[in-house]
């Protein structure tokens, strides 16, 4: 009898840790998510102002009583074998103003590869401010073996961002996106 109810103990405190679990595991997306926007960090999937062209005012005065400071990274994901980085590594710009800058990415193996650069953004309240006129990332780019380019971005942030925005940090993590040949046999 007293086994019995050992038994039953321990299967009703599993099937309450199990349902603890299922629970914790389905909170944490949005959990994961609210603590990421509280703290600035992006990892969302990327606001579309970062991966299509913008349509910008090019007669909007630039406002020189604003300075913010632009930072630039580039990542490789999973190992990718390119040389991939950015140029300069920060630019300081006005709002309204419209700024070039180039990465360079060098295909270092022995075969031609397209990748496919992605781009985050922090902090999150300046997605929408931060317009991308020219951009590779808006395309794959396709290099063969030990080939290299420049690639431009070219961009403009509006008046309207928070006054409380002084630095942005625009991440780019290139992707390989070469199509796989399927072998048969």
């Amino acid at each position: 009898m007293k086994a019995q109810r050992s038994h039953k103990r321990i299967i009703v405190y599993g099937g309450l840790a199990a349902i603890v679990m299922f629970g914790f595991c389905f909170a944490m997306v949005p959990i994961y998510s609210l603590l990421c926007k509280q703290i600035g960090i992006n990892t969302s999937v990327p606001d579309a102002n970062l991966i299509q062209p913008a349509k910008v005012d090019v007669n909007q005065p630039i406002d020189k009583t604003r300075r913010i400071t632009v930072q630039f990274v580039a990542v490789n994901h999973n190992g990718l074998p390119w040389d991939f980085f950015p140029n300069t590594k920060r630019v300081i710009v006005y709002p309204g103003g419209q700024y070039k800058v180039f990465f360079h990415a060098k295909n270092t193996t022995d075969h031609a590869m397209t990748v496919q650069a992605i781009p985050s953004m922090t902090p999150p309240e300046s997605l929408s401010h931060f317009h991308k006129i020219e951009c590779f990332c808006f395309t794959q780019q396709i290099l063969q073996a030990n080939e290299s380019k420049e690639m431009a971005l070219v961009f403009q942030i509006d008046k309207e961002i928070p006054k409380n925005v002084h630095v942005l940090t625009l991440a780019y993590t290139l992707f390989d996106a070469t199509p796989q040949i399927k072998k048969t046999g």
